[in-house]
């Protein structure tokens, strides 16, 4: 039960890591010291995305899950738990380093307002 409960923990904070990757652009606005934390997410997201590592917490979450008696899946967590509704057959690899370069190219934007409106 106990490792069970810890896949879901893992779970949770790999869905908390992509949100706060997508996200902290827009909390610069009220929170600026967020970029100390969002840059290196922002950053390990992308190369994620466009490179095409497996993030640790994917690996870990299985092993949790299989410990727990739960079944691992294959390939990572976005294709597993957000992409596989769309795109049962697997997101291919160009169009997940394309919402990476996505990704990127949008945290650069608001970085540059946000950098921009306090000046």
């Amino acid at each position: 039960m106990m490792r069970r409960l810890a896949a879901h923990t893992v779970a949770l904070l790999h869905f908390s890591f992509i949100a706060l990757a997508f996200l902290g652009g827009l909390l610069l606005w009220s929170w600026p010291a967020v970029r100390w934390v969002h840059l290196p997410v922002l950053m390990w997201a992308v190369l994620i995305a466009v490179i095409g590592w497996t993030c640790p917490l994917t690996p870990l979450e299985n092993r949790l899950r299989a410990a727990g008696g739960l079944q691992p899946y294959d390939g990572g967590f976005i294709e597993h738990y957000i992409t596989a509704r769309w795109y049962p057959d697997g997101l291919p690899r160009r169009v997940l380093a394309a919402l990476g370069l996505l990704l990127l190219a949008i945290n650069i934007a608001a970085y540059g307002l946000w950098w921009q409106h306090a000046q």
